[in-house]
């Protein structure tokens, strides 16, 4: 999928257009590749007029002396093409790489900003292809197409108005001639930014299946899925080969009759000039100009479908990339967000009713709790009673559909987003980590944390085997800690949310994959963080409730009790949470 919804290809070009701020610090070095390039067709434009000067003058009048510096001037001219040609490329070598890296790097931010419902709905492959494909696509057509479009065209007139002033039958036939390239250009440009979007968006379709294979490897093999993903892959492939040669198959058609216009104008030229030498009203040198101007007329024409091409694909490129850019940013901070300094870490949940993105069915109603500083509150409840979704609106992952959260007595939505993640960390249930040292991955949420600080951290976290790895917390732990187990990556995961000292700490039942010696030791380190700080622990297991203070009942979304285990413990449905084995249907999918 490229995007749910789509846009309209009449978009494209409006948004290769808004690329252009990325371009403008970059204008004097545009301008600089501009005037190099049009000197070079200028200079390479005059040396048909030298070879007019030579054909009528030295060596009609059999004048030698004259010849060798009419040589020196053709020759002097083509050293300027060639330097202009070398400094226009060195100029452009480096502005439209930077051009390339302003566009990606807002492109990283826009995406580090956008909420996780946009991430939810969209492939890996498809923002992967939107940052390296398409980004390379744009920088080639600015670099060369754009250039060249200009260029081509002012060479197209030059040579035009030359062939004219040569001899006006003869342009004249040129200019019929070269007309119905006019035409062709419009009807290849419909048909090919609908083919060229296709293909750029399966490229994408095929990126995220390679992704999904390299990154789940381990499930692949384990299943024996290999010729399973095989298939999947040569499936997407093929149909991507298709589209790719149905592009290239209106790329020859067209490049074909392009080609085929200048022969034709070129034969056209030799017969209507023949005949005008033979009559006298026409030198001989003018023709071999006349020829010769021809030939500079051919790359314009030819380049046309080169430039065609390219500035189709960037547009849809470009457009492609804009879909990431006017993605809706549905968390952000509201106009005159508070910075929270110092917080106490009340949490309050005030009639908090929650409906993932796209979907139409609540997964929480009217949820009404509040945690005082230092308390620890537990949420129990079946597989999809929505305890992972109340667990990620305090950090605003998702904004509350109705109501309202609290923190010290101010809408969350009030705070800005750094400030309030500042405050409140998250341990998820499948942790991640990235591919960094193990000190890195600590230290993500805090870098200005001291070794005492991570050696304390990895104490209450229990993972103090980070020490006995090959380079100690120096170790590079793999994409996504695969070089780890389970349970490592959540005791990793746990002490990079302890070292920044929030003031609530959502804990997304993050022992799942421990064993019960090991959980047993974290419990009890836990315990003495919790008594520090505001805690809301989300709880599949019966042994995490004893380190909460009060525990909370959901079913199907509604909070159904409060109170302490004791309390509950009297409560059939709390008895029977605590009990069963945990089978229940999954929770509501989060995309529709």
């Amino acid at each position: 999928m490229s995007k749910p919804g789509g846009r309209s290809f009449a978009s494209a070009y409006r948004s290769l257009w808004r690329l252009r701020s990325f371009v403008r610090p970059y204008n004097r070095q545009m301008l600089v590749m501009l005037a190099c390039a049009v000197i070079a067709v200028a200079a390479s434009t005059l040396i048909p007029l030298v070879l007019e000067a030579v054909v009528n003058g030295p060596i009609h009048h059999h004048n030698r002396g004259a010849l060798v510096p009419m040589f020196l001037l053709a020759l002097a001219l083509g050293m300027v093409e060639a330097g202009l040609i070398a400094a226009r490329r060195r100029v452009q070598s480096v502005a439209i790489q930077m051009v390339e890296r302003e566009i990606r790097n807002d492109l990283y931010a826009r995406l580090q900003r956008l909420p996780v419902a946009f991430h939810d709905e969209w492939q890996t492959g498809q923002l992967l292809s939107r940052a390296t494909t398409d980004l390379g696509t744009i920088r080639r057509f600015l670099g060369f197409g754009a250039i060249y479009f200009v260029v081509d065209g002012m060479q197209y007139a030059v040579v035009m108005a030359l062939l004219f002033a040569t001899y006006v039958p003869l342009g004249a036939v040129a200019l019929v001639t070269t007309l119905p390239v006019i035409w062709m250009a419009k009807r290849f440009g419909a048909g090919y930014s609908h083919i060229s979007r296709r293909v750029q968006d399966q490229q994408g379709d095929l990126a995220t299946i390679t992704e999904e294979a390299a990154t789940g490897m381990r499930v692949v093999k384990a299943f024996g899925r290999g010729p399973l993903m095989q298939d999947r892959f040569g499936v997407s492939a093929r149909t991507l080969r298709s589209s790719s040669l149905e592009l290239v198959r209106l790329r020859a058609r067209f490049w074909g009759w392009l080609t085929l216009v200048p022969n034709i104008t070129m034969a056209a030229a030799v017969l209507v000039g023949g005949i005008a030498v033979a009559q006298g009203s026409l030198s001989v040198g003018a023709l071999v100009a006349f020829t010769t101007l021809l030939v500079l007329l051919q790359f314009p024409i030819i380049d046309l479908g080169w430039i065609l091409s390219m500035a189709q694909q960037a547009a849809t490129a470009a457009d492609r990339v804009c879909e990431i850019f006017d993605a809706t940013m549905s968390i952000d901070d509201r106009p005159g967000a508070l910075t929270l300094g110092q917080s106490t870490g009340r949490l309050a949940f005030e009639h908090v009713g929650f409906t993932f993105p796209g979907s139409d069915r609540a997964v929480l109603r009217d949820v009404n709790l509040t945690i005082e500083p230092g308390e620890t509150v537990a949420i129990v409840g079946l597989t999809g009673s929505g305890k992972s979704s109340l667990a990620a609106l305090p950090a605003r992952l998702y904004d509350v559909t109705s109501g309202r959260i609290t923190l010290d007595d101010i809408d969350i939505r009030d705070l800005t987003i750094e400030s309030l993640r500042r405050h409140v960390a998250v341990v998820f249930e499948d942790p991640t980590l990235f591919s960094m040292s193990v000190r890195e991955n600590i230290v993500l949420g805090r870098p200005d944390a001291t070794g005492d600080e991570i050696a304390e951290a990895l104490d209450i976290a229990q993972a103090g085997f980070a020490y006995d790895l090959p380079w100690g917390l120096d170790t590079r732990v793999g994409e996504q800690g695969l070089a780890l187990s389970g349970g490592q990556r959540q005791r990793l995961a746990l002490a990079r949310a302890v070292i920044s000292r929030p003031s609530v700490l959502v804990l997304d039942d993050p022992l799942s994959a421990l064993d019960v010696n090991t959980e047993a030791l974290i419990e009890e380190a836990l315990g003495r963080v919790l008594q520090k700080t505001t805690g809301l622990i989300v709880v599949h297991r019966p042994s995490t409730v004893a380190l909460a203070d009060r525990v909370a009942l959901l079913q199907d979304g509604v909070l159904v009790a409060v109170g302490t285990h004791h309390e509950l413990m009297e409560l059939p449905a709390y008895a029977s949470v605590l009990s069963v084995d945990f089978t229940s249907p999954p929770e509501p999918s989060r995309t529709p």
